[in-house]
């Protein structure tokens, strides 16, 4: 458990850094994880036993200020060899840093013993992209003109015009959308707000659908996306429907998901000669280094084509 003393770091990330409920709960299992680790001298429970943790563990100012660079390196060590990987260690490093870099700034600590540790460095893997066939035939798969097949169709044309994340997608409203301009206001991380354009084919399949859209349980919400009840898509229903029509006409891809679709909307943009900051923008990245990824991918798609059409390749 979380002791008073560190509440108001969790006020911060709730009121002004404006973070979400998963994303603060996980803030707290590391700090819970880490205190365990400092407060039994290395006895610590899995990364994963939390309701064993929550009876055994306080997290508290107190132990905090213990800590030395050696204890951290001991406890990274620690989450590695109980079968973490690079990722979880550095999730679990981010989090201790933005903890103690907050605590010394309001005076609650005069040490910050992640200053100077490193963060491990994490094999790039490059994420799952669709060709340009492939998005064809998924688009495709959807048949009738019945008010839910209407409502996939729009639905995965719009992931792929926007590359919106599901979860944008689930809480896009009508009044957000101007079709008139080809434009959509999209909420992203953090409330994070950006203009999006949306493409002629999506632009055409969502008026389809909005003329139907009453039929689904006669909604009385705003929301786009509605299931059959009337009531908003959520994003777990989202990657059912992606996932329904990819095994439908892709069986041999078992990668497919709302993601991917935002994945290859990104690299078919900039195979086809987009700037890397317009996708940037489009995506929401605050980070370009983030979109960089999307050129890797990009590289390797080109490095298939020479090697599968060149004569002396």
């Amino acid at each position: 458990m979380i002791d008073a003393s560190l509440e108001y770091f969790f006020e911060h990330l709730r009121v002004e850094r404006g973070l979400s409920t998963h994303t603060i709960r996980a803030y707290e299992c590391d700090l819970e994880h880490f205190c365990d680790f400092i407060q039994n001298k290395g006895n610590a429970f899995a990364p994963d036993a939390e309701e064993t943790r929550k009876q055994r563990v306080t997290a508290d100012l107190e132990t905090l200020k213990k800590v030395t660079k050696n204890d951290l390196r001991s406890f990274l060590a620690h989450v590695q060899s109980s079968g973490g990987s690079v990722k979880t260690v550095s999730r679990k490093l981010s989090a201790l840093k933005t903890i103690y870099r907050f605590l010394v700034r309001q005076g609650m600590l005069e040490n910050n013993p992640a200053l100077t540790t490193r963060t491990p460095k994490q094999r790039r893997h490059l994420p799952a992209v669709l060709s340009v066939d492939e998005v064809l035939k998924l688009l495709n798969a959807v048949e009738g003109e019945d008010p839910i097949s209407l409502r996939d169709r729009a639905l995965l044309e719009v992931l792929y015009s926007t590359g919106m994340r599901a979860n944008e997608c689930a809480t896009l409203t009508i009044s957000s959308l101007d079709m008139a301009s080809g434009l959509v206001r999209v909420f992203g991380k953090r409330r994070k707000e950006r203009l999006v354009p949306l493409g002629s084919y999506a632009k055409q399949y969502l008026f389809n659908y909005l003329l139907i859209r009453s039929e689904l349980g006669n909604p009385t919400h705003t929301i786009v996306f509605v299931n059959a009840r009337g009531g908003p898509l959520t994003t777990r229903s989202i990657q059912r429907i992606v996932e329904k029509y990819a095994r439908k006409v892709l069986p041999y891809r078992d990668d497919i998901s709302p993601h991917t679709l935002r994945h290859s909307f990104a690299t078919h943009m900039l195979d086809g000669g987009a700037d890397l900051r317009v996708v940037q923008e489009i995506l929401g990245h605050e980070q370009l280094s983030t979109t960089q990824i999307y050129t890797h991918v990009s590289i390797e798609h080109l490095r298939e084509v020479y090697l599968k059409t060149h004569p002396h390749a």
